[in-house]
């Protein structure tokens, strides 16, 4: 990976006092809830086409109102790996952690940036986080994993010991993959799918076991 990892003794100077979010949708409102039981003030959040004002109580400002010299230490609060990934290239700037209190994780894994880890979740020793990844309710990542960046790991998702996970990669909700599995970058594995074998690049997967039924178009 190409950008500096951080331990969880590390992740406190990645939430400070003060955080914009960008995007205020439904992703938006577990990360307000997440930093306010960290005692996280949330500034503002910024959509391209807000649908109100505000969301849970939270100005949301319209982009193209929005003064961008003043975005800074930040989360992208957009579920799609896709569109994540296109912000933070657009705005080099700090991003911050939103770490639920009842997540646990190992001293000894290590998180990028701008990721979201929700409640419930277990990371455990020397697994490796990316950056902008969404580590969702009840996910579990066993020891020695390898999730790349911009990677949804959905809830209630289960990964054994010395996994990867592929850039952009979704695992859909339920789903388990077994011990050593190699999953390509911008795959979808599908909602409950039993995962035994490597994934390609880009390749869909369903079922148990999981079979790849097409391919995502490699537009990244």
């Amino acid at each position: 990976m190409e950008y500096q990892l951080q331990t969880k003794l590390q992740l406190n100077h990645l939430m400070e006092n003060k955080i914009q979010l960008y995007g205020a949708s439904g992703h938006a409102k577990v990360i307000v809830d997440i930093l306010q039981n960290n005692g996280i003030h949330i500034e503002n959040i910024i959509d391209d086409n807000p649908k109100s004002n505000n969301l849970l109580g939270i100005e949301v400002i319209k982009t193209d109102k929005f003064d961008f010299n003043f975005f800074d230490n930040a989360i992208i609060s957009i579920g799609n790996n896709k569109v994540r990934k296109k912000i933070s290239i657009k705005f080099d700037i700090n991003y911050a952690n939103a770490i639920h209190p009842k997540a646990q994780i190992s001293n000894f894994a290590k998180i990028g940036e701008g990721t979201v880890v929700m409640a419930g979740a277990i990371i455990n020793p020397d697994t490796k986080v990316g950056k902008h990844c969404i580590i969702n309710t009840g996910a579990i990542i066993e020891h020695d994993c390898f999730i790349e960046n911009f990677v949804h790991i959905s809830p209630g998702t289960t990964l054994a010991g010395n996994i990867s996970v592929g850039e952009g990669t979704h695992v859909g909700i339920g789903a388990t993959i077994i011990q050593g599995v190699v999953i390509g970058k911008w795959a979808t594995i599908g909602a409950g799918a039993v995962i035994i074998r490597d994934v390609p690049d880009y390749a869909v997967v369903v079922g148990n076991p999981g079979r790849i039924i097409k391919y995502n178009p490699k537009d990244e």
